[in-house]
């Protein structure tokens, strides 16, 4: 049956995408602005202001409040969720424009007798789908005809090379998935070579790559930052309640001492005295709460997100930056994240053991023979400029001899390399040679003679061969692909069984990237354990795990996936620290390990590219979705690699941290000064002084004041030293022992100006503005110190030259609003 017999007509198609539906992939439900917005109000910090806000609602309403406090209070709250908010959904937009641009690919169908250009989304069942190297298969379906070599990398993690046959008249499809049928085409796999046309029997969310998407409900674990502020949260709050209690009853004390028979006065009198110390209370529980802390989360988090795009990493989710910065646990690819994601030739391994490095290197005669094998010997097509289509293994052939291009023989007859004879044949005009390229250990047997670096034919003997094959099984525990170049002299179509003269053996590999090995030394050095995992053979992943500086002691484990499917849960979790390479993986292998991993209460990352790997990235706790992968794969991760590459993973990792040691610094600044304001309205009552703060003016600290020391703090440099520290536990409070005796020793200094302060008060009339600037000098002053960590408050101020601008600016404001307000 021709193509065109398979092919639809207009009329066909319209009745089997009302049948079947088209090829469209059911998303996510796509989260609103108004979606994001509402959860953002769910933060425990928003939450305590949420209630502070309905209580002094309230009490303005009855007309014991103040509604400018009441307006600050509101305007904390929605400055906080709208930014956080915006910078979320405007990441998540840009993404989405991502999705929308690969549904617009184009494929080619036959429709109505010819050939047409069709949107991937437009595709139906029993659509005759045109496809050549290079394309992505569309539907699932069954191949019509040709052949072809398949990538189905995506789908199954398998990095080999996959043959597809032209199913038979009788073929019958059955829904149940099956990646060794040789007549299937799966929706996500790559042609690899060949040409032919596929049958589309399953589409959208039908297809096996749809199934997988729905896999992608997985209700979210609470990051390691949102556990840290709730904690927070909750320790403020204890605090801002308690403190609030006691001056309010204080207030309400000392009114009632200052009233001979108090409770003899009317009613209403003690309801306002009653009204007016919980009013006092409110003022003292909102300036316990930092309210700029999620206004500066989301600052410095955007902030940081627009520095690693230029790095290639796209943060989808704000969440996934600081989690990066706290991971125990990261499992990898190994393929284009550790390697280089395409096959290369880095030796060549002549007769007499000589080894080349490039193809430049080689001698002359030797030069010949390969650069012939290459260009003629092939299923590629070959220009005068270029060497287009064919295989991996092909292409890494035609890399290896980049622009070199000399006059070759013609190709009279082809015998195309297959599985079974594992060689291929070109017989060429050339009386003298025929050329041979295939399999080491198939042309070996029929080698008689090899060429030396002086164009002379010498005889390979047995003790030759032997030597030979040592090191060949050496360089294979180095997970090399090894590929035999002979020539013949004899001109026939068939392969001698003796006479083959050996040209050299090419050592071909996806070689491990030089920076992954730096990175993957810098990211073990900062207390994260990575594992790689891969759908290779177990010699070849140990191989490359040793290159990349992943195994490095004998007591460190590689498992396959039938070893791990041998042990029990508990066995994997004790054994759990030494692993380092799982090969042969399957895709529920990887959602296993972040399950066991985070019972341990580990924080685990995950990289994937493939549909397979979707459901382990999105429940990962932040999941690295490699930028030439599936769009469902992008859909399930946090945070997107866009040039593939275990460097930039370490990047995010560093900015991570970055992001937590400033929310660290910001913490300690913000909280200095909230106790400070704290204690400062606590004593103020016992002392006759009344407000010495307003509730006004703790606002204009914690958000004006606050969110210009956000962007100063975000500034700071993603400095490598973080990594050199230990990874911080899922559940440690986010303000540790350090940064508590900061915050009491500097609070106390500021309750120490304050109490010399009071005399001078009482002698001169100083305004409450006076005291409020000078509050804002010790908090600038607070704000060098915490940057630093130290007295010496210049120290590394050259990398952040933006924070002094900043706190200058502050400066430069309070003077202002001292001279208009007061």
């Amino acid at each position: 049956m021709s193509e065109q017999q398979y092919g639809l007509t207009t009329a066909e198609a319209k009745t089997s995408a009302e049948l079947y539906g088209k090829n469209i992939l059911s998303s996510l439900p796509k989260t609103t602005f108004w979606d994001k917005f509402k959860d953002n109000l769910r933060d425990p910090i928003i939450e305590i202001l949420i209630v502070a806000l309905v209580v002094d609602c309230l009490f303005a309403y009855m007309g014991y409040g103040d509604w400018f406090e009441t307006i600050g209070i509101l305007l904390a709250i929605l400055l906080a969720t709208l930014v956080s908010t915006y910078s979320e959904y405007s990441n998540e937009s840009a993404f989405q424009k991502l999705q929308e641009e690969a549904s617009r690919i184009q494929c080619r169908v036959w429709r109505d007798g010819v050939p047409v250009s069709l949107r991937i989304d437009d595709i139906v069942v029993n659509d005759a789908v045109i496809l050549q190297a290079g394309d992505k298969v569309p539907v699932d379906g069954i191949l019509l005809s040709g052949d072809f070599g398949l990538d189905q990398s995506a789908l199954n993690g398998e990095s080999d090379e996959v043959h597809k046959i032209a199913a038979s008249a009788d073929y019958v499809w059955q829904g149940a998935p099956d990646f060794l049928d040789e007549q299937r085409l799966y929706r996500g796999s790559v042609v690899v070579s060949g040409t032919g046309v596929m049958l589309a029997k399953a589409v959208g969310d039908a297809s096996v790559y749809g199934q997988l998407t729905k896999e992608l409900q997985i209700e979210e674990r609470p990051s390691p930052l949102k556990i840290k502020l709730e904690h927070l949260a909750q320790q403020i709050a204890k605090f801002g309640y308690i403190v609030g209690a006691l001056i309010a009853l204080a207030v309400f004390f000392k009114k009632y001492l200052a009233v001979p028979d108090y409770f003899a006065q009317p009613y209403q009198i003690i309801g306002v005295d009653i009204v007016g110390a919980i009013i006092v209370g409110i003022a003292i529980i909102v300036m316990a709460v930092p309210e700029g802390l999620p206004l500066m989360i989301a600052i410095v988090s955007s902030l940081n997100m627009k520095k690693m795009l230029r790095d290639n990493v796209l943060v989808r989710k704000l969440v996934g930056i600081e989690t990066a910065g706290s991971l125990n646990l990261l499992f990898t690819d190994k393929t284009g994240t550790i390697t280089k994601g395409h096959l290369e030739v880095v030796s060549f391994l002549t007769g007499n053991r000589q080894e080349f490095g490039s193809f430049a290197d080689l001698p002359e005669i030797i030069k010949k023979y390969t650069y012939q094998n290459i260009v003629v010997n092939t299923s590629a097509t070959v220009t005068d400029t270029a060497i287009l289509g064919g295989n991996m293994t092909e292409k890494a052939l035609s890399d290896y001899i980049g622009n070199y291009r000399e006059k070759s023989p013609q190709r009279l007859q082809f015998s195309p390399f297959n599985s079974a004879d594992k060689f291929s044949l070109a017989v060429t005009d050339d009386s003298e040679q025929v050329l041979v390229k295939g399999a080491p250990e198939k042309l070996l047997l029929s080698v008689s003679y090899y060429w030396d670096a002086d164009g002379v034919r010498q005889p390979l003997t047995d003790g030759m061969k032997q030597t030979l094959d040592y090191r060949m099984v050496e360089l294979a525990r180095r997970a090399m692909r090894m590929l035999a170049l002979c020539t013949c002299e004899k001109q026939t179509g068939a392969l001698p069984t003796e006479g083959l003269t050996l040209v050299g053996i090419l050592c071909i590999r996806d070689e491990v990237r030089k920076e992954a090995v730096q990175a993957i030394k810098e990211v073990q050095n900062a207390g994260v354990q990575v594992v790689m995992i891969t759908g290779d053979r177990k010699e070849t992943a140990a191989a490359i795990a040793k290159d990349s500086g992943l195994l490095q002691r004998p007591e460190e484990l590689v498992w396959t996936s039938s070893e791990l499917a041998g042990f029990t849960d508990d066995e994997v979790k004790l054994m759990l620290p030494k692993l380092r390479v799982v090969a042969r993986a399957l895709p529920m292998d990887k959602s296993r390990l972040v399950r066991i991993a985070q019972e341990l209460n580990l924080v685990v990352g995950m990289t994937g590219d493939g549909v397979n790997d979707s459901p382990a990235l999105k429940k990962a706790d932040v999941g690295f979705a490699m930028g030439s992968g599936t769009d469902v794969a992008k859909e399930a991760g946090d945070i997107v690699i866009l040039d593939d590459n275990f460097l930039s993973i370490q990047k995010a990792i560093l900015y991570g941290r970055t992001i937590y040691n400033s929310i660290c610094k910001f913490v300690t600044f913000q909280l200095t000064i909230n106790f400070a304001a704290v204690m400062v309205n606590f004593l103020a009552p016992f002392l006759n002084i009344d407000g010495p703060l307003t509730i006004i003016q703790i606002l204009w600290v914690n958000l004006i004041m606050d969110t210009l020391a956000a962007i100063a703090f975000g500034g700071e440099p993603a400095l490598d030293k973080y990594l050199s520290e230990e990874p911080k536990k899922r559940t440690a409070p986010i303000v540790n022992k350090v940064m508590l005796q900061h915050i009491v020793v500097a609070g106390m200094c500021i309750l120490a100006m304050f109490a010399y302060f009071i005399p001078l008060e009482r002698q001169v009339n100083y305004s409450n503005g006076v005291f409020f600037t000078l509050f804002i000098l010790m908090a600038v002053a607070n704000a060098f110190v915490v940057r630093a960590k130290s007295w010496k408050i210049w120290e590394g101020l050259e990398q952040n030259k933006g924070f002094i601008t900043v706190m200058g600016f502050i400066l430069i404001v309070q003077v202002a609003v001292l001279k208009i307000f007061y």
